[in-house]
């Protein structure tokens, strides 16, 4: 029985009831149902929209959750899927091999970074990044360098929510729940050249300050001591943070210099969303590992990897070594079979091409938002942006705890939803408005994007 018949047979309240009855949803605050508040229940997905089950249409702003890249409803994936199921539906990747997973591993390596040719599957981007972590501590173990256990991430970065992922985590308010987590995460400034602490006047200098101070905790912790620095190319938490210019390159020589592994945590960039395969690629840093998840199937199934280079991979693959680690529905057949049909989908359509021919134009349509009394910041690479909200344009202030409870929860989520446009109003950091259209998306869906964006903004400044 597909959705559609659910919603005929039950009727959209009685499903909305049951999910508030027995669905525990996400990062939600379940609190807000109590009162038997309408649980918003998605039933179809098309191209760049998605509709729920009163019938009702919207723009998918934020590609599920910077996942559904290629576009809802792609017939040729779900084809490939049961095609696959029908002949292979499950084996483990522990020990050995099945053609899908053979197939789309070598495919990642041809389009990754340098020699980043071993890839290692997951079922997600925490999963991905927990395994980074690992693979780094082992590595130093297995050649002669044990100490070197600790890892460094920037703030308000997010990586995950397994407990190592979390560690890495620089959002204090999502670990406190959890704590005490995985010792041996250190934290340094992240590139936010709006609210930059240091060189606020010179894009440059700034990201060349931000760098240094992965080097200068290095020297605090001792050299001997730290194994990876995690980046992502552009930071997603806080409000898609993009690197300044000459950014990337420094922090590579950083861990060069200090035989420090670097770690890109492209759970959001890969896949197109920056307009290629790997963002790496696009900011010509090669890392030693990159994490990804989310568009390497495009959301058709679950799954991640990381990619590692032969240095790394080199110790792992002698005498009795293994790496002990894995997970059940890593490399799953169907899963697999979706993140080949989704490449196809990427080669035959360009879909990265499409973002790099689109990119300025969606940044110039975001920037007329500018225009409001409560635009700060549009910023941001690709098909990714953020838009942060101010109190005032001219001082850069900021809207306090119990202001951002009433902006974005209290009314834009809603707002913006109601609208027709999905997409994410966080305050994870400084308030902002985050969106990343799947990669189908082009100038139509960008100015519907604005207008809508216009008008529920302008309505949030006249009841603030």
């Amino acid at each position: 029985m597909n959705m559609s018949q659910n919603v005929t047979e039950f009727g959209a309240d009685a499903l909305a009831e049951k999910a508030r009855k027995h669905l525990w949803m996400h990062f939600t605050r379940h609190s807000s149902f109590n009162d038997g508040g309408h649980v918003p229940v998605i039933v179809k997905g098309e191209g760049a929209y998605i509709w729920d089950d009163q019938g009702r249409k919207y723009l998918d702003g934020l590609s599920g959750l910077f996942v559904v890249n290629a576009g809802h409803g792609r017939d040729e994936i779900a084809d490939a899927m049961a095609k696959q199921a029908k002949e292979l539906e499950y084996f483990p990747i522990w020990s050995y091999a099945h053609p899908k997973a053979i197939e789309v591993a070598e495919r990642i390596a041809q389009r990754a970074p340098g020699d980043l040719n071993r890839v290692f599957f997951t079922t997600g981007g925490g999963e991905a990044v927990e395994s980074a972590w690992k693979v780094a501590k082992q590595y130093f173990k297995l050649t002669g360098k044990p100490n070197k256990h600790k890892v460094i991430s920037r703030t308000i970065a997010y990586h995950g929510t397994p407990h190592g992922a979390l560690s890495l985590t620089g959002v204090p308010s999502m670990k406190e729940p959890f704590e005490p987590l995985v010792p041996g995460a250190l934290k340094v400034p992240n590139t936010n050249f709006y609210r930059a602490p240091e060189h606020a006047d010179n894009i440059k200098d700034f990201g060349l300050w931000a760098a240094d101070r992965i080097a200068e905790m290095i020297e605090f912790e001792g050299p001997d001591t730290v194994a990876a620095v995690f980046i992502e190319p552009v930071q997603n938490a806080g409000g898609c943070f993009p690197p300044p210019p000459g950014y990337l390159e420094r922090v590579r020589e950083i861990c060069d210099r200090y035989d420090v592994l670097l770690v890109a945590d492209e759970t959001i960039c890969a896949f197109g969303r920056i307009g290629d395969y790997f963002a790496m690629n696009r900011f010509g840093v090669t890392p030693d590992i990159i994490t990804f998840a989310k568009a390497l199937t495009s959301g058709y199934a679950p799954a991640g990897a990381m990619v590692v280079s032969d240095r790394i991979f080199e110790p792992f693959s002698k005498g009795n070594v293994s790496f002990a680690h894995g997970f059940t529905w890593a490399g799953h057949p169907v899963a697999m079979a979706a993140a080949s049909a989704n490449m196809d989908i990427f080669e035959r359509e360009g879909l990265n091409e499409r973002v790099r021919e689109n990119e300025d134009g969606f940044r110039s349509t975001l920037e007329k938002l500018l225009d409001l009394p409560i635009v700060g910041d549009v910023r941001g690479a690709g098909y990714f942006y953020g838009i942060e909200l101010v109190k005032d344009k001219t001082t850069k202030e900021t809207f306090n705890d119990d202001e951002c409870e009433r902006l974005l929860r209290g009314f834009l989520s809603k707002a913006l939803f109601d609208a027709g446009l999905y997409c994410r109003a966080d305050d994870r950091g400084d308030p902002v408005v985050q969106l990343a259209p799947p990669l189908v998306a082009g100038q139509k869906e960008f100015d519907d994007i604005e207008s809508i964006l216009r008008g529920v903004l302008t309505e949030a400044w006249s009841i603030l």
